[in-house]
């Protein structure tokens, strides 16, 4: 419930995945009110059908921008517009929901963080982990295996058809492990809770539908200053194969956990979108041993009971958001975090283009 009686005028900019999601967020949710879709295709078109129409239609996001005058724009449009549309609107005075990454360049992000800063308006990036249980759950089980951290993480994407136009899209100004890495590089730093120190990455260009000099396949290696490690890998495309490509694991000097997406995990789900974020059951493994040398206690299985799925994720990220704004939530530290997790991707990129580690 919200706590004005009034509710927040959201201009919704971009219609696809992310954009049709949050938008039926915005529809379900009390407190929000759409004043308008905007995008340069056909997709308004068809969230405004899948809402059940009569929502304002826009080609033009200025001047969607000047004429509806929202409280708030949520901006799920390619990386490479993030940070031009977040300054337009914190301009014009909104407050900003913003899909992750938070710009295509750290430069840009970190201006993106001032302008919000300088207009005393809030700006939510889309860290939609952050929102599901299960996931805050893995992170709590693995701060407590102790140190170093080994930390296992991949999501590779074996998509066609449509979603295979979206991330050559994507590809256009960002590669796998910048898009989406983020994500994953933002988790690993919250398990460590230490210092990133340094990244070594490799990559690959598995198909000519891409630009020259970018690559479809990316995996990264991070070491932390108390001394824990991780790896991330990420490739997209009709090529990439689905054998193991949900690994979630996380190993300490006491046991480790695992994400078994038992379902999420099977042939053909590595493009369900959906999929992304079902964890199902979490496997905590206990190290201890006995005198005989032989484990202490059995694998134990944490099923939560709070398994939302992937709208219900977008729900959860709206309700922040709206929460944020209406009790002036203090956004430093999620912010600083989403240009953290960004300015180790790029490092990562950096250390792919030029075959070299990256201190940071």
């Amino acid at each position: 419930m919200a706590l004005s009686s009034t509710p927040l005028r959201v201009l919704v900019v971009g219609c696809g995945n992310m954009g049709a999601s949050h938008a039926q967020a915005y529809q379900l949710l009390t407190g929000f009110e759409i004043v308008g879709l905007v995008s340069t295709g056909p997709s308004k078109h068809a969230l405004n059908e899948h809402l059940g129409g009569g929502y304002r239609l826009f080609q033009d996001y200025a001047a969607a921008l000047a004429e509806t005058r929202p409280d708030a724009v949520c901006i799920s449009t390619y990386p490479d517009t993030h940070e031009a549309f977040a300054l337009l609107a914190l301009a014009a005075g909104c407050h900003v929901f913003l899909e992750k990454p938070l710009a295509d360049t750290v430069a840009g992000a970190e201006r993106v963080v001032a302008a919000a800063r300088n207009a005393g308006k809030k700006v939510v990036v889309g860290y939609i982990l952050r929102h599901h249980p299960s996931w805050q759950k893995f992170i709590e089980v693995a701060q407590g295996l102790g140190r170093p951290l080994v930390m296992r993480l991949n999501l590779n994407q074996q998509s066609h058809g449509p979603a295979w136009t979206v991330h050559r899209n994507l590809m256009q100004s960002l590669s796998p492990i910048v898009d989406c890495g983020v994500h994953y590089l933002d988790v690993m730093c919250q398990m460590s809770g230490a210092r990133p120190v340094q990244v070594n990455a490799i990559g690959a260009r598995l198909t000519d539908e891409i630009p020259a000099g970018q690559y479809n396949y990316g995996q990264l290696q991070i070491r932390f200053a108390d001394g824990s490690v991780g790896w991330y890998e990420a490739g997209w495309g009709p090529m990439m194969s689905e054998t193991a490509f949900f690994v979630k694991d996380v190993i300490g000097p006491r046991g480790c956990v695992s994400i078994v997406a038992k379902t999420a995990g099977g042939a053909g789900q590595s493009a369900d979108v959906a999929a992304h974020t079902q964890t199902e059951s979490l496997r905590v493994h206990y190290a201890d041993l006995d005198d005989a040398g032989h484990f202490r206690r059995p694998d134990e299985w944490l099923d939560l009971r709070d398994e939302p799925d992937h709208q219900e994720l977008c729900n959860r990220e709206q309700r922040y958001f709206l929460q944020a704004i209406e009790e002036n939530l203090d956004l430093t530290d999620h912010l600083h975090d989403a240009v953290n997790s960004l300015r180790i991707a790029f490092a990562c990129d950096e250390s792919v283009r030029t075959g070299l580690p990256v201190r940071l």
